[in-house]
């Protein structure tokens, strides 16, 4: 099946649902530290469950410390991201594809979405560094156990809407949970401007 080329502005759709590729915005409301103002980004969603990694949480952990094989591939900053709660000491890694990159039979390399692909981390960096622009590690991953994640939307705890690949890689000073809320349409965009410390408002 071929995939195209995501365009750059792709936003969700009024009722969007749950896929690999989506991301899931943490609503003001959920205040548990472990997801408060987090994005995840999907990578299964299916009759097991649901899986995820959060990736706008920087550690100070840096991928050369562990996987010194990948750190000319990682993105800036080059860090560990924390994934999620569970499993901790395991690490995924997503890469940013280049555009009009065929991956059929690169070895490593399973696409999720658009320009999203899950990287083998046991597989050899320089086959795959020819058709990737840029790759983030995360340590832990979160999950759901099936229906947990629809219940958890239902009660407004998360926005579902469409990733941008470059959401994958963002830049370390973007504040990314707000930039993705503001390229949605209104209502939603207004939530972008909600507070850090809803007590300084």
């Amino acid at each position: 099946m071929a995939h195209s080329d995501e365009p750059e502005d792709r936003t969700a759709s009024a009722q969007p649902g749950v896929r690999p590729g989506s991301l899931l915005v943490s609503t003001p409301d959920l205040f548990e530290a472990t997801f408060r103002r987090t994005v995840v980004y999907m990578i299964e969603h299916n009759d097991a469950g649901s899986l995820g990694v959060v990736i706008n949480r920087r550690s100070e952990t840096s991928v050369q410390e562990i996987l010194p094989q990948w750190a000319h591939l990682a993105a800036d900053p080059k860090a560990v991201y924390a994934g999620g709660p569970v499993t901790r000491d395991a690490a995924l890694c997503l890469a940013t594809l280049r555009v009009g990159a065929d991956i059929s039979g690169i070895r490593g390399l399973r696409r999720i979405d658009g320009r999203v692909a899950l990287v083998d981390l046991d597989a050899d960096p320089d086959t795959v560094a020819p058709v990737i622009e840029g790759l983030r590690v995360f340590a832990g991953y979160a999950g759901w156990s099936l229906g947990q994640l629809d219940s958890e939307i239902d009660q407004y705890d998360w926005i579902v809407v469409s990733a941008l690949a470059s959401d994958v890689v963002s830049p370390p000073r973007a504040d990314l949970w707000a930039q993705v809320l503001r390229r949605q349409p209104m209502p939603i965009a207004l939530l972008s401007t909600h507070p850090v410390d809803i007590d300084l408002n």
